[in-house]
């Protein structure tokens, strides 16, 4: 048999080795990314909640703080100082009481800083905003320890 025709017989396992290959190289690198990824966002998790436990509060299941905000703060960083935003987190300062007895309070300061911690560590490019936001409430000490 000559070397010409035992390379032209032989020929589907080079193309199945190539095609097994070009495959593992692919899974490869998707595998790699998203270990990168989750990486980050275990990384921003332990970040937040080491800042919450700073300011008082109780430790975070960074795991599922993971898998909630990711690595780009997911739906908190998406327009914070968005006017639909605003109404929603002024909503939920109310007495919770529905319909016509739904009065405002004076919410506790610390609870919107808590809310800052999340965008200093995930959006702090949108910092300010939700900053100035939160300054122009009336808050005080309502909450005791």
């Amino acid at each position: 048999m000559s070397p010409t025709r035992m390379a032209s017989e032989h020929r589907w396992i080079y193309i199945g080795s190539i095609v097994v290959l070009v495959g593992l190289v692919v899974a490869g690198l998707l595998t790699y990314t998203q270990q990168r990824a989750t990486n980050e966002a275990h990384r921003k998790a332990n970040q937040l909640s080491d800042a919450l436990v700073a300011d008082g509060y109780p430790a975070l299941d960074t795991g599922n703080t993971a898998l909630v905000l990711g690595t780009d703060g997911g739906p908190v960083c998406t327009d914070p100082n968005s006017a639909l935003k605003q109404g929603l987190w002024r909503v939920h300062l109310a007495n919770g009481a529905g319909g016509p007895g739904m009065r405002p309070v004076v919410a506790d300061g610390r609870v919107l800083q808590a809310g800052a911690e999340v965008i200093k560590v995930y959006c702090p490019d949108k910092l300010a905003g939700y900053q100035e936001q939160i300054d122009a409430l009336k808050t005080s000490d309502v909450i005791n320890d």
